[in-house]
């Protein structure tokens, strides 16, 4: 697949890393509820073999997720790494043995997690790294990051961790951890439906830095999905390709990472690069965010 069908290129800023603006996110390769092994382990491998064959270059993981089940599966299914793979990976969480999800955020914690998430991929040193600020809810936790930052910097310094992002964050603490370290990226949730980060989208466009949305299939009703429908059903494409389509389209600092446990399910995502929308039709999709009323 040509790099121009994956939705085209990005260098993180002040990086020599460029990957395809059409990536993988790794989470559905653990079990249900993101524990433990998945119930077909050669499916997984399969699935990461397919997509850094059609040309995925961007890799998102965690090694909370498992927890160290999908690190580990990366590693079994692409070690040693093609040149010019990038993995991104987070902290911030830990999974005990009752499956729950605990803040892990200390500098202990955060250390002992780039050292976790360096073993399973088997590197010695992590491209990106995001601190990603977990929350009770599903609006976002308020409140200094500066401690957890600056644990990052000085990891990176060591050169543990060669660039730093941020998940699930406010603008307010992008500014603050920008006052610490750069940042090359931010993960939130943002889709068609939930646009509460457009302006943070175009000020980190405008610093040429990535927004990579998570959750950007989720969160339809039936109103927005016959909207989508519509607009697919004019493209010959499915609902969900041309909502990935639209983020391509909404801003080119802009990163997908959606990821699937099935090979067929991939090449469906990775094929929303192909698709152009019209200025009719990013209108009509545009609009849908206006009839909504998406609950913090």
């Amino acid at each position: 697949m040509s790099d121009s069908k994956l939705g085209g290129q990005f260098t993180f800023p002040g990086t020599s890393l460029t990957v395809q603006r059409i990536g993988y996110g790794a989470m559905q390769l653990a079990g249900p509820g993101v524990w433990g092994p998945p119930k077909d382990p050669d499916g997984a491998v399969a699935v990461l073999r397919e997509a850094v064959a059609a040309g995925v270059n961007h890799i998102d993981t965690s090694d909370f997720y498992g927890p160290h089940v999908t690190n580990q599966i990366i590693r079994q299914a692409l070690h040693p790494y093609p040149a010019g793979l990038v993995i991104v990976t987070k902290l911030g969480a830990s999974r005990p043995p009752d499956k729950s999800w605990l803040l892990a955020i200390s500098p202990e914690d955060l250390t002992a997690g780039v050292h976790d998430n360096l073993r399973n991929l088997g590197l010695d040193a992590l491209d990106i790294v995001n601190y990603r600020v977990m929350g009770s809810g599903h609006g976002l936790e308020e409140g200094s990051i500066a401690e957890q930052v600056t644990v990052l910097a000085d990891l990176r310094r060591k050169g543990l961790i060669r660039q730093i992002g941020l998940s699930n964050v406010t603008a307010a603490q992008v500014a603050e951890a920008q006052a610490i370290t750069d940042i090359v990226c931010v993960q939130n949730n943002y889709n068609v439906v939930y646009r509460q980060d457009d302006s943070l989208i175009d000020d980190l466009a405008r610093q040429g830095i990535a927004y990579v949305p998570f959750f950007p299939l989720g969160g339809f009703t039936p109103l927005q999905s016959s909207t989508l429908s519509y607009a697919a059903g004019r493209l010959g494409a499915t609902p969900m390709q041309v909502a990935l389509a639209w983020l391509l389209h909404r801003s080119s600092n802009i990163l997908l990472i959606p990821g699937t446990s099935s090979v067929a399910h991939l090449r469906e995502n990775m094929a929303a690069g192909q698709l152009t929308l019209s200025p009719q039709t990013l209108a009509e999709l545009d609009g849908i965010a206006a009839l909504v009323d998406v609950k913090h």
